[in-house]
């Protein structure tokens, strides 16, 4: 719905007082409320460079985030603006507008560096934000993220032979977008007109040279080549050349602004609206609002502690909270189904459990959309243990409701007999063939009505059972029948007895191969959910594999142009190890021993079907 993601105005989501950080509950129970995907945009940048601005212009709003016209920073923290987002159907646009870097109020530098860092980590499209030229002094500027190898980690830990740590981060770093604002310079290089993004790519481009600060200088454009595969550029005119608007932008009209600056801010707001990507992390997992609550708690409860943040670690936390409520959902549709499709009693066992397979089958989808990272299918297994106990449930419920109809209409259509009982007819000469006329039109009146259900010939043969004596009774007291005659009827008696208890034991035993069969039919619908999803998950892996693979042969290709042989053969260890993993990923011995694996741990889930197949073998036996 894109109500649940409409705001009026933003909010402070990241408290930034006395330069410590604090989640705001009531920007997180906005995001809570959010279950669609999220475009996530945030902006850093130098302060009072005009960042909320831009913010706001894609917010399709003049005022929003607050505007500052003084050299002191007007934004603390990281402040949230969720709207429904322009173009994408079923998708929230979360704009995240950071306090302004470098505020020289500051005591502690590092404080700059968690709230870029978080910047990063949140978003799917990352906005920098300067003035006037992509220079050495604003790549100078750009040192936060030479720090992000400091300030974020991609593993809980590193195996030796993995590789750097920071190699991973390409694999889930957001887009980088660079705004160069006041832009006076003509777009030229040696007299050749170039693009924007040319201009950021041969900025980027590795200063050669023997002079000490050097690898310095390089340390930022290395760190933007390696990260960020994806890089973009933007360079805007002034918005006007009256100086008394700019000090309330807010309040000038769209005619006011220069021409050039409406271009490209149209410009800007359509690239970010069609080529933001929705936020994901590693694995394909796509994250809503509320999953991005769970993240931006989990990153700032860690730094609150002086430690890192693991991207491995909060994608942990958040398959947990996730998967837990994915049994739950999972569990309440099958509930929920199940109640609306049943109607008790149901006339065969096989009825219910034809309901329960299909209403299984749902729930079953249901866990799998929403689960991830599911280690040793430890959440499937509460799944399966939770939907056997609920279909107990519903099997008790269907035998007490089948119990409980039978025994009214069996009271119901035996009281004539046991009128007749009552006042003696049956106790006379020729008694005993009205006794037995009598009871089989009562059976013949039980067997017709409808719906009984599972317990209908239980209750009949409990109730013969219980009339056994008294049809002795009748039998000893008729006098119209011989000895022989007798000793007969009661022969036959006994055979009805044994008749109707191998009957029962047969009823008991088809119920039982039922059940075991619903087992059955329940195994084989999760491996098979679990085989779709691993086989999705590694087409995922290998996908983003190669993706990370065909960025490091560009960066090499490109060191190796510039003249940078060394820096270019230091990649190949990376590329070596992407190529490998690739290969050993394609095939399909892993796949099976994982589906193998999984298939041992849900049938520990089910120790009835070793249960039923003992009792079905002794009754087999019997």
């Amino acid at each position: 719905m894109a109500s649940e993601s409409t705001m009026q105005a933003p909010i402070c989501l990241v408290e930034n007082e006395k330069e410590q950080l604090a989640v705001n509950p009531e920007a997180l129970q906005i995001l809570e409320n959010i279950s669609q995907p999220v475009v996530v945009v945030a902006i850093t940048g130098i302060y009072r460079t005009g960042k909320s601005y831009l913010m706001n212009r894609l917010a399709g709003r003049n005022c929003g985030f607050p505007l500052g016209s003084t050299v002191r920073s007007k934004t603390k923290g990281i402040w949230m603006w969720c709207v429904p987002h322009p173009i994408k159907q079923n998708h929230t646009l979360v704009l995240l507008d950071t306090e302004g870097l470098g505020d020289v109020k500051k005591s502690d530098p590092k404080n700059d560096s968690w709230i870029f860092a978080l910047s990063v980590l949140l978003s799917s499209a990352f906005v920098y934000n300067s003035m006037s030229t992509i220079n050495h002094q604003a790549l100078e500027q750009l040192h936060y993220v030479t720090e992000l190898t400091q300030l974020i980690r991609a593993k809980a830990s590193v195996t030796p032979g993995e590789g750097e740590d920071s190699t991973d981060f390409v694999s889930f770093f957001p887009d980088f977008v660079w705004t160069v604002r006041d832009f006076t310079l003509e777009m030229k290089i040696e007299e050749c007109t170039i693009t924007e993004d040319e201009y950021l790519e041969d900025a980027l481009k590795l200063i050669s040279g023997k002079n000490p600060k050097t690898p310095n200088s390089n340390m930022p454009r290395e760190c933007i080549r390696h990260f960020f595969p994806k890089r973009k550029c933007f360079v805007f005119d002034r918005p006007t050349n009256d100086k008394s608007l700019l000090f309330s932008m807010e309040k000038v009209t769209e005619d006011q602004l220069d021409k050039n600056f409406q271009t490209q801010s149209a410009k800007f707001c359509s690239y970010i609206f069609t080529n933001a990507k929705t936020k994901t992390l590693r694995g394909g997992i796509v994250v809503t609002g509320s999953r991005l609550r769970t993240l931006v708690v989990t990153y700032v409860d860690v730094i609150k502690k002086g430690e890192v943040p693991c991207l491995e670690n909060a994608v942990t936390t958040l398959a947990w909270l996730e998967n837990s409520a994915a049994v739950q959902k999972a569990a309440d549709h099958y509930s929920h189904q199940m109640a609306q499709r049943l109607r008790l009693p149901t006339d065969t066992l096989q009825e219910l459990l034809d309901e329960h397979t299909a209403c299984e089958k749902e729930a079953i989808a249901v866990f799998m959309e929403r689960s991830f990272k599911d280690e040793n299918q430890e959440f499937q297994k509460q799944l399966v243990v939770t939907i056997e106990i609920k279909k107990e449930d519903f099997l008790e419920q269907n035998e007490r409701a089948s119990l409980e109809y039978c025994q009214a209409e069996l009271e119901k259509l035996s009281k004539p007999l046991m009128k007749t009982l009552s006042e003696g007819t049956f106790f006379a000469s020729g008694g005993h063939k009205l006794y037995l006329e009598a009871k089989k039109k009562f059976e013949q009146d039980y067997n017709i009505v409808s719906r009984k259900g599972v317990k209908a010939n239980e209750v009949l043969q409990n109730f013969l059972k219980s009339q056994a004596t008294v049809e002795e009774s009748i039998l000893l007291s008729d006098k119209a029948l011989t000895t022989e005659k007798k000793a007969l009827e009661v022969v036959r008696a006994e055979k009805e007895k044994a008749e109707r208890e191998r009957e029962q034991l047969r009823q008991k035993e088809e119920e039982q191969k039922q059940k075991m069969k619903a087992q059955e039919r329940s195994h084989q619908e999760n491996i098979a959910h679990l085989r779709e999803k691993f086989k999705k998950d590694q087409e995922n892996f290998v996908i983003m594999l190669k993706s990370m693979l065909e960025h490091y042969l560009k960066v090499q290709d490109e060191l190796l142009t510039e003249g940078f042989k060394k820096k270019a053969a230091e990649l190949n260890a990376e590329i070596n190890r992407l190529k490998k993993e690739i290969e050993a990923a394609k095939k399909n011995e892993q796949l099976s021993q994982k589906i193998e694996m999984a298939g041992k741990v849900l049938i520990a889930a089910l120790p009835e079907i070793i249960k039923l197949a003992s009792e079905g073998k002794k009754m087999l036996k019997n």
